[in-house]
């Protein structure tokens, strides 16, 4: 069946559940899984549902994005220390999170994706949605969509 699962996150509850059941599916079939964060590159504006919120300097709002790299992938691996999955994990910067997603998973050797719907509210849900759609209509291997 499957044996490497490829499990993007923004970090957002629904990515959460997304994780839970990628690490329990890869459990049952002896898979190991990949996190992946596809973080933003660094600007001097800072972002909030992709509105401007505000001005830092390139190496605070580097420092931010890396924080908050480890901290949504470190669900991830601690998921699948806890089942005794396989797990690795990687931050690629990238203005492009669906192209980012499917070369990771080209490139990683993965047979499976599995991500959440979309992960935020408002305008940003409609991004983030947008991006989950392209996913699943561009991958050459299934995906498998937690809502």
């Amino acid at each position: 069946m499957y044996k490497h699962i490829l499990v993007p996150t923004d970090g957002s509850p629904q990515s959460r559940k997304a994780i839970a059941g990628a690490v329990e599916l890869a459990k049952a079939i002896g898979a190991k899984v990949t996190g992946l964060f596809a973080a933003p590159p660094a600007t001097p504006i800072v972002y909030r549902n992709n509105l401007p919120a505000g001005f830092t300097t390139m190496a605070a709002h580097k420092q931010a994005i890396e924080e908050s790299a480890a901290k949504y992938l470190a669900v991830v691996e601690q998921a699948a220390k806890k089942a005794g999955v396989a797990c690795e994990v990687i931050t690629i910067t990238s203005d492009y999170p669906a192209d980012t997603i499917l070369a990771t998973a080209k490139k990683k050797k993965c047979d499976l994706i599995v991500m959440a719907t979309h992960g935020r509210r408002g305008i940003s849900s409609v991004l983030l949605g947008s991006e989950t759609q392209r996913v699943v209509t561009q991958a050459k291997i299934p995906v498998l969509v937690y809502p």
